[in-house]
């Protein structure tokens, strides 16, 4: 009888051999987050697009709201610039897909995280690219058509259907392979979201001024460029996938019987999950702590630009109200609020494997509460360097916010793995995520709601308009710090019993009569160094073009 071979995306395809290189693995979860995680650096579109329209006399056409300053008003606006082609967007009317991203992110990701677990991670991350490029193309077509409900439901919907899968597509993978390591496995498996922005700004911003001709903003084309980019890196990631073996260990690891901030050695069933209160107490955290964030990072261009106006291209005397009059001395502000934006995707980045892996040696509670506690003092003392214009301050503040922002994300899979067990980690992760859907909502109306009823009313300076909110977000983290300090161990009646775990793991892993899983080893040193090299580069490039953009915030 002929063994038949296991289909190309299924998971036994991918099972890898007792001697594979588990650093092989990295690579790929790297090189599709590395392009989904562009999703952070959308702000830098906002401003070329909202000045799309010109009118005769060259000067932008008015927005969809002008005059709105209600809520309901603004929402109205917001409504007929769905599908006008007559006037200009707002910060507010852009906004909402961003908002999008992260709604869709995280509905996406509970609704499917049960099947990423039975299908696995190159099926589940090949899906991710149809959806991410394909929705950036559509986005593309919208921006050239001028219409706003196009841009909503290619980025905003498809593309986010595309994040949520892409994003927990190696989650679970990358804890399998690092049981000795669970925070620096969820720091690898989701560092590169943090990073997508580091590279994709700037690359961005460089297009958008190439393809900046007779008035046109260059964002369509742009997009295009970044589709057919992200295609080609994250469909090799997807097919670089690897899982291990059941009952694999890395050599010389015994699994101790207790571990640092281990509340518990057993696994819970993904339907009894949601049923505790340890799941909705941490629902609660990534909620506030995303939420006191995202709505910042979200409009980081903009923010600075209006905070600090022309001290961002040397004429420190200028408000951003004066600079709009000159393109040239406006041009020089946005290339710096790009460098801003690039050096919040580092910190976020950085803060993904710091912070994840201090929290293998301090625990995950006390390393939330870090993030709470200091947060809130880090938005309290921006708000004073927006006050008394201290640009290193500022810039400062939000560097270490944005390192626990990305902390945040990447420690909570370890932190889960802790409570529950690993048998269900990737699907319960994905229902956590819709914490980050509530947050993508509730950050980005509460900051681009107040920053444009403030600004619309006269009654604030741009310059003046963010103080008070990051008062409001620190609020939040106060929330988020309640919650931290609730967490207790998961009680022992939710816990599955040995013999469901192995009922679990066959229905998960078992390769069906008269098929062949492939038993993948470990590749050739030439391999290993061009996968990594693969991704590094890019990764390289976003540094450097980061680090040269900040040095021009200080100088």
């Amino acid at each position: 009888m002929t063994t038949a071979r296991a289909p190309f995306l299924s998971k036994q395809r991918i099972t890898a051999g007792p001697d594979f290189n588990r650093w092989l693995v990295p690579p790929a979860a790297l090189a599709v987050h590395l392009c989904i995680g562009m999703s952070y650096g959308f702000s830098v579109f906002w401003k070329p697009l909202q000045a799309a329209l010109l009118g005769t006399d060259g000067k932008p056409l008015a927005t969809c709201s002008a005059g709105a300053v209600t809520f309901s008003e603004k929402l109205a606006g917001t409504a007929r610039a769905l599908t006008a082609t007559d006037c200009n967007w707002t910060q507010f009317d852009l906004g909402w897909m961003y908002t999008l991203f992260f709604v869709v992110l995280g509905v996406s990701a509970a609704l499917f995280g049960a099947w990423l677990v039975r299908v696995g991670p190159r099926r589940a991350g090949l899906t991710a690219t149809a959806c991410w490029s394909g929705g950036l193309l559509i986005c593309a077509l919208g921006v050239h058509l001028h219409a706003l409900w196009l841009m909503w439901l290619g980025a905003g919907a498809i593309g986010g259907i595309g994040l949520g899968i892409g994003y927990i597509s190696p989650v679970s993978t990358l804890i399998k392979w690092f049981p000795d390591r669970r925070g620096l496995a969820s720091g690898m498996a989701i560092g590169g979201f943090g990073g997508g922005a580091m590279i994709g700004s700037p690359l961005a911003t460089s297009l958008m001024g190439h393809y900046a001709i007779n008035g046109s903003s260059g964002v369509a084309p742009t997009l295009i460029v970044l589709a057919v980019l992200y295609a080609l890196f994250m469909s090799g990631g997807s097919l670089a996938y690897r899982l291990p073996a059941k009952d694999w260990l890395p050599a010389g690891y015994t699994p101790p019987a207790t571990v640092i901030d281990q509340l518990t050695s057993h696994h819970v069933h993904l339907r009894q999950a949601h049923r505790t209160p340890q799941f909705w107490l941490l629902w609660l955290m990534l909620c506030m702590n995303v939420s006191a964030a995202i709505g910042i990072i979200g409009a980081a261009s903009p923010m600075l630009q209006e905070t600090f106006g022309g001290r961002l291209a040397g004429h420190a005397e200028l408000a951003f109200d004066a600079i709009k009059q000159s393109p040239e001395t406006l041009k020089k502000a946005a290339a710096v609020a790009a460098g801003f934006v690039g050096l919040i995707s580092l910190c976020s980045i950085a803060g993904r494997f710091v912070w994840a892996s201090a929290s293998d040696l301090i625990g995950r509670r006390r390393t939330y509460l870090v993030f709470f506690l200091l947060g809130i003092a880090m938005y309290l003392l921006a708000a004073y360097a927006a006050q008394t214009k201290s640009l290193g301050l500022f810039v400062a503040c939000f560097g270490v916010i944005a390192s626990m922002y990305g902390g945040g994300f990447s420690t909570v899979p370890a932190y889960l793995a802790d409570l529950f067990g690993t048998q269900f980690v990737g699907a319960i992760h994905g229902r956590l995520l819709t914490a980050w859907s509530t947050a993508g909502v509730l950050g980005p109306v509460i900051v681009n709601y107040l920053h444009d009823v403030r600004l619309e009313s006269g009654a604030v300076a741009h310059d003046f308009i963010y103080g008070s909110i990051f008062w409001v977000l620190a609020c939040l983290l106060g929330i988020g710090l309640l919650a931290a300090l609730a967490v207790r161990p998961v009680d022992s009646k939710y816990l599955m019993s040995e013999k469901e775990v192995e009922e679990e793991y066959h229905l998960a892993h078992d390769v069906s009569d008269g098929v062949s899983a492939t038993d993948l080893r470990s590749s050739s040193t030439t391999h290993f160094f061009l996968v990594w090299v693969a991704v590094g580069i890019p990764i390289l490039y976003g540094i450097i073009v980061t680090v040269q953009k900040t040095i021009l915030l200080f100088t």
